[in-house]
């Protein structure tokens, strides 16, 4: 799928941004929808465009409703009321459902896509990678059914005091790491001390110095404000953000086959979407940033970095028990 195949989808389903309502009477249906970011972000713009389609494709028979900037809890709690529920859906990034599925962890794995167009063309629907996690979460026995899975942009590094002009910058630094230990292994093999800290208290943990240095998609960045924390950022770009799109599979029981099928294709538009913004987000957020925020800007030479981590993937993939996943990745990527 190229970026011009990519946006005349997009372009062909006319997709809006607004957060409107139908105006019809009470819905059948409510579709409680978790996002973890605030805005700017792709998941919430993704949000946006799901709950319009829905609606409007359904004839107000569902109604959408978005619970933005972890309203609803963090992604590890929120899952668990997925699969009770109690919440119908979320956008959020896959290095969060790493406990209840580990799976997933083999899409933090440092340089393992080239561009966010490869990914999606590894990962958009009917590729055997979006085949196989669709039935990893039916095994897992979660309760969560995954919709799609998406590209959300790259992930880059950000510092409180030591700016990253190349490797050596990072030796003993602390470094924050969602709950994935694909993540902790890739920081410790360059010489940083992982320690676990969930995205709602990153900030606090930046500003109290619990880690020196951290990793995030420039939206989050910008929409949690960490840059008044971490206000050195340098342009590694070791990985590109896969997010998922899932539904509780009690709400999903419940819903007829025509509401079923809207739900299925809208999400699939809504991760589209995502990708268009965040190669938005990419080529607009690091000039906002350093005009307006005063963030001190590098641009590592990620040679250095791709060359320290590309060897241990395999060896990295099969201590953690992902062969299995890098295997198929590797042969959906090439």
């Amino acid at each position: 799928m190229s970026r011009r195949t990519v946006i005349g989808a997009f372009a062909a389903l006319g997709v809006s941004l607004a957060v409107g309502t139908t105006g019809a009477a009470a819905a059948d249906f409510t579709l409680r929808v978790h996002t973890l970011v605030q805005s700017p972000h792709p998941y919430n713009d993704m949000a946006a465009a799901l709950k319009e389609e829905v609606e409007a494709r359904s004839d107000g028979r569902i109604e959408v409703r978005i619970f933005d900037s972890g309203q609803l809890g963090q992604d590890p709690a929120v899952i668990s009321e997925i699969g009770l529920g109690t919440i119908d859906m979320m956008i959020s990034t896959t290095s969060n459902a790493v406990q209840q599925v580990p799976e997933l962890a083999i899409f933090t794995m440092p340089y393992l896509f080239a561009s966010m167009e490869e990914l999606a063309e590894t990962v958009g629907p009917g590729t055997p990678v979006h085949d196989h996690f669709v039935q990893v979460f039916q095994d897992r026995g979660i309760g969560m059914r995954l919709l799609a899975l998406g590209g959300s942009g790259t992930r880059n590094m950000a510092t409180a005091a030591v700016p990253v002009t190349g490797v050596g910058d990072l030796a003993g630094l602390t470094m924050r790491t969602p709950p994935s230990p694909m993540d902790a292994e890739t920081w410790a093999a360059l010489g940083m001390l992982p320690v676990t800290v969930a995205w709602g208290e990153l900030y606090a943990a930046m500003q109290t110095g619990v880690a020196q240095a951290m990793e995030s998609s420039l939206p989050g960045y910008t929409g949690s404000k960490l840059f008044e924390v971490a206000p050195n950022l340098a342009l590694t770009a070791h990985t590109i953000q896969v997010n998922h799109t899932s539904i509780s599979e009690r709400t999903w029981n419940r819903l007829p086959a025509d509401l079923q099928e809207i739900v299925a294709e809208a999400a699939l538009n809504a991760n589209l979407h995502g990708i268009e913004m965040s190669i938005r987000y990419d080529e607009e957020l690091v000039e906002m940033l350093q005009a307006e925020h005063g963030v001190n800007v590098t641009r590592p030479d990620t040679a250095e970095f791709r060359a320290m981590l590309e060897p241990i993937q395999a060896d990295l993939a099969q201590r953690l028990g992902l062969q299995a996943e890098f295997a198929l990745l590797m042969g959906g990527a090439n």
